[in-house]
């Protein structure tokens, strides 16, 4: 397998080194390391070549076991349940491929999504393995995500993001705030929340900042244009929040609404729209824009 092959092994799947053990083989190892995974079940992704080992190559069932070996296994949920929702493709070259995301749609596999991901939909219909996200965006948000396609050039990009080289626009429907003065700037310290998935501001130097615009009215409701200058973790939802406009259709913020399923004709309004930086590579200005809508 070639260098560009084992990389994007290793970004799709799991790496585990083995641990101490009195185990024969690899296989009694895993048997025995992942008790909730049954022995057929690690022989069946072993014959289907979803194990391999530190060169990323398929590992076989007779594999000795070694304390400390490199092994790369690829995750699979039973029975995943299909996200009928579709992405699209906007842009796409040797180094870059630029998606437009739908809600409720996770970017990379995770808990109970593995296939069901927007980088596991794109590796198939691009045919490419080493596809790799530039970032993320939450899973209730819809928009733009840029991947990396090329290994060689990968680094280029994703310097993009801590140098702030690239400008990103977001933009939300939420309650009206017409006791505050538009455009405005808010900056917080955002620190993990409760329960754990939340963010929530807290005291200290403020480690987080957007800037908030008013774009369209609709009664009750505006439209607003966010700016991130930062990028943590549900960053725009808390900082709306902390505003006193909670953008509409949010299950975890102001409160978290228990037992919420995906409601597909009522996502969260929050939408990346847009995003522009110099090509670090080419050198040419990239402007790229979300086909996604958010309806009142």
């Amino acid at each position: 397998m070639s260098d560009t092959g084992f990389s994007a092994s290793q970004n799709q799947a799991s790496t585990l080194y083995l641990p101490p053990g009195p185990w024969a083989t690899v296989l009694d190892c895993l048997c025995g390391h992942f008790r909730a995974i049954g022995r057929e079940q690690w022989l069946d992704r072993i014959a289907r070549g979803r194990v391999l080992d530190g060169n990323g190559r398929p590992i076989t069932a007779d594999l000795a076991y070694k304390e400390g070996l490199r092994i790369h296994y690829f995750r699979e949920v039973p029975d995943e349940k299909p996200i009928p929702v579709q992405e699209s493709i906007l842009y796409a070259d040797e180094h870059l491929v630029v998606a437009d995301k739908p809600h409720f749609l996770p970017v990379t596999p995770a808990g109970e999504y593995v296939e069901q991901t927007l980088l596991r939909r794109l590796i198939r219909r691009l045919d490419n393995p080493a596809l790799v996200p530039l970032h993320r965006i939450d899973r209730h948000t819809a928009g733009l995500v840029l991947f990396s396609a090329n290994p060689r050039t990968r680094s280029a990009y994703q310097q993009l993001f801590p140098t702030r080289q690239i400008d990103k626009f977001y933009e939300a429907i939420a309650p009206a705030l017409p006791g505050l003065t538009f455009p405005l700037v808010h900056k917080s310290r955002l620190v993990d929340g409760e329960p754990f998935f939340r963010m929530q501001e807290g005291p200290g130097a403020s480690n987080t900042e957007t800037a908030v615009e008013v774009r369209e009215k609709n009664a009750g409701l505006w439209r607003y244009g966010l700016f991130p200058v930062t990028g943590k973790k549900h960053q725009l939802r808390v900082h709306m929040t902390a505003l006193g406009a909670s953008i509409c259709n949010d299950p975890f913020y102001p409160d978290v609404i228990k037992d919420a399923e995906d409601d597909y004709a009522n996502p969260l309004k929050l939408l990346a729209q847009g995003v522009r930086f110099i090509d670090p590579v080419s050198g040419a200005e990239r402007s790229f824009s979300s086909e996604i809508v958010l309806e009142w």
